[in-house]
């Protein structure tokens, strides 16, 4: 009796510990030492700042794919590891100039590219000269939802008209405090949205006025990332009859205030007008003309896609995908001690490597762990340009989005240490916010919240294409708790990264990076994967979440 009391502990406990391993700890799958390895690799010189087109963007798709092979990751589009994503580049002319003319005595105003504005165009073509009145929009909004609309009047006074509007979305107010989200940022808010909502009012334009503070970084960024490089967009076919702007620019507001002042009215006027339901379009007196010339190129950039096929016969027809974009900024304009490639260390050489990781982890689970479902891991272009290559996957995905369980994005790494928390990115929309919680708190770890709503960063990112077509998707964010550190030091490394290093040439690999921390996010991710394979029924957005109605009929 004693014998099959001992066996029938001894079976427990192994069986509790195979458990404990599947569920608790993948920890062991991941090395420090890999990890920095290829960061490092990634993020060099060599690679040229893995611009979308470039030489050193499609070595680094190739140095991608070959790593996947090594791991044993077949290829995921139809026997290729490659998904050529048709690009349209633009390369503007640093001597382009914006004339602004004063209706009522032709007083004219002139301003310099990347200096005080950055211009592009959807028309795809290397000379397009725009002309049109100025006419201020407040937030550029129509939101029949929110009962705002800032496009009041005949729609046709829109019509050829470049447009003036304020990024973000209208401040809420004491008796509406969840106005637009309150304080966070919906997609009202986003820039693309703006450019989107004008197009379809049949706008010639489009002038974004940034500020530091709405923008959440320096006019430097805007310049790097708009003025100073090459820029890409999707491919239009002929057949393409989607609303287009012939013009998209941001403007300082330094360089706004310059010449608004002489239209009888403020900035700041005009802000606090914007703020109430009850704003009317400003015509400002003013006219626009531009002559946007640019070197044009044709390129395909590659998505890079392998698939690990699921353990089980019913589900591996069904996908986990994993994201991370590869490209960055490539080379552009120097900086202070003359560098001038964008090497994207953090952003995003860090995401590209643990999604390796990932893929080379799942390779080596023992055969009773295998997930069920398929895993997919995608390595985006052009998330820089405007989530471009995530577009593309989620308008011609390799795998069908209905029989997608969920997206795992990421975009970033934690070169800092090990934290008590961890965040997600979109967990709270849907179904997947169980799972996240659960696997947390088996870690003894708390879930962080989106600490700086106002950023917007659930629509800055890969998993948001796929959020728009209803997969359930997080974006996965190292968490600011850090042990051993002072309480706030991870609001001190957040402000200095994104005023000194953000899409400068000076995110670079630091010898003095750990990985532990990164490893510790590995193995969040890679269990919250797994549940999302396993479980029966496919992870859903609540009914309450605005991607719910786009959402595939779940089972």
């Amino acid at each position: 009796m004693k014998r099959a009391t001992l066996i029938f502990l001894t079976s427990v406990f192994f069986a509790a510990t195979i458990f404990s391993q599947a569920s608790n700890d993948y920890s062991k799958y991941f090395s420090e030492s890999d990890l920095r390895t290829t960061v490092k690799f990634l993020s060099g010189d060599g690679f040229e700042g893995r611009a979308p087109g470039s030489r050193g963007g499609e070595l680094a798709a190739k140095y991608i794919a070959h790593r996947l092979e090594l791991a044993g990751i077949k290829p995921g589009n139809n026997g290729s590891y490659f998904q050529p994503v048709s690009l349209v580049g633009l390369t503007p002319d640093p001597n382009t100039v914006m004339d602004v003319t004063r209706s009522s005595d032709s007083k004219n105003f002139q301003f310099n590219f990347g200096k005080d504005f950055v211009g592009f165009t959807d028309l795809q073509k290397d000379d397009v000269s725009v002309e049109g009145d100025l006419v201020f929009v407040g937030y550029g909004i129509d939101a029949p939802e929110q009962n705002w609309n800032d496009y009041k009047g005949d729609a046709s006074q829109y019509k050829d008209k470049i447009l003036l509007m304020l990024v973000n979305d209208p401040p809420a107010t004491a008796a509406e405090p969840e106005l637009f989200g309150g304080k966070a940022l919906t997609y009202y808010g986003r820039w693309t949205y703006k450019y989107e909502e004008a197009a379809r009012k049949g706008a010639k334009g489009v002038i974004l006025i940034h500020t530091d503070a709405s923008a959440g970084y320096g006019w430097n960024v805007v310049e790097t990332s708009f003025g100073g490089t090459e820029r890409f967009d999707i491919a239009r076919s002929e057949t393409d009859k989607s609303p287009a702007l012939q013009m998209k620019a941001w403007m300082r507001d330094s360089s706004v205030m310059e010449f608004i002042k002489f239209s009888g009215t403020s900035l700041n006027s005009l802000i606090e007008k914007a703020k109430t339901r009850d704003f009317q379009p400003v015509d400002l007196n003013t006219r626009i003309s531009i002559d946007l010339k640019a070197k044009l190129k044709r390129v395909d950039s590659n998505n890079v896609i392998g698939i690990w096929e699921g353990a089980d016969p019913k589900l591996k027809d069904e996908y986990v995908v994993y994201t991370a974009h590869w490209d960055h900024l490539g080379v552009g304009k120097p900086n202070a001690s003359g560098d001038t490639i964008y090497n994207g260390a953090l952003d995003n050489a860090s995401g590209v490597a643990q999604v390796i990781a990932l893929a080379d982890a799942f390779t080596k689970l023992p055969k009773n762990m295998q997930p069920k479902r398929s895993q997919v891991f995608l390595f985006v272009t052009a998330e820089e340009q405007g989530l471009l290559g995530s577009e593309w996957y989620a308008k011609h995905p390799v795998f069908p989005l209905d029989k997608t369980a969920a997206n795992i994005n990421i975009d970033g790494g934690n070169f800092y240490g090990k934290t008590k928390n961890f965040g997600a990115l979109g967990a709270e929309r849907s179904s997947l916010e169980v799972i996240v919680n659960d696997e947390l708190a088996k870690r003894s770890m708390k879930f962080m919240p989106d600490n700086r709503p106002e950023q917007g960063s659930f629509f800055r990112s890969d998993h948001f294409p796929f959020a728009k077509k209803g997969v359930p998707a997080l974006s996965i964010r190292s968490g600011d708790d850090f042990i051993g550190r002072e309480k706030g030091w991870a609001d001190k490394f957040f402000a200095d990264f994104n005023k000194n290093h953000y899409h400068q040439p000076s995110d670079e690999f630091r010898e003095d990076w750990q990985f532990d921390g990164m490893v510790q996010t590995l193995d969040i991710a890679m269990a919250i994967g797994l549940r999302a394979s396993n479980i029966e029924k496919l992870p859903a957005y609540k009914q309450s979440d605005e991607f719910a109605r786009a959402q595939p009929n779940r089972k």
